[in-house]
């Protein structure tokens, strides 16, 4: 099974004159653009969710739309509290593996440090952190259903790397 875990991509900046509601801050134009050319590269290399998990934060559910629009096939976004930042690891695993008997590939998309947290825990140890770049992605393979500390981290991938 593999696992694409997603930092949103650039997202305005805080504002709580324009978005008193932190959760309504949605991505720039030039954020849109950036992850849809990130998108399209990673799509021509193999990237194919089934199934797209995402914070229901409006960035990440706009992430998460764009991903599938650059997709061959359309494929559900489903928004999973799980994914909101300092959500639930363990609600997040449980719905992950019941994803994974019917999907070989499935994405989170979600808020930075968590992304960080999440990724290093799946391929080692929960202190550990993996860097995200704002609409970085990260490929997990595992044997089976995922499970912390189980999965082997493919590759990880920024927009600078890919020259978007």
């Amino acid at each position: 099974m593999d696992l694409y875990v997603i930092r949103h991509a650039w997202a305005f900046d805080r504002d709580d004159e324009r978005w008193p509601d932190d959760d309504l801050r949605p991505l720039t134009e030039e954020g849109k653009e950036r992850f849809a050319k990130v998108v399209k590269a990673l799509a021509g290399r193999g990237l194919a969710p089934e199934v797209v998990g995402t914070s229901p934060l409006v960035r990440c559910r706009q992430t998460a739309e764009l991903l599938v629009a650059g997709l061959k096939e359309k494929r559900a976004v489903v928004e999973l509290a799980e994914l909101r930042p300092g959500g639930d690891v363990a609600g997040l695993l449980r719905w992950t593996a019941k994803q994974a008997r019917e999907h070989e590939r499935i994405a989170w998309v979600g808020h930075a440090p968590d992304v960080d947290r999440l990724c290093a825990a799946m391929i080692g140890g929960p202190d550990a952190l993996v860097n995200f770049a704002k609409g970085g992605v990260a490929a997990i393979e595992f044997d089976g259903a995922p499970a912390l500390g189980t999965g082997k981290l493919r590759w990880l991938v920024t927009a600078k790397v890919l020259g978007c």
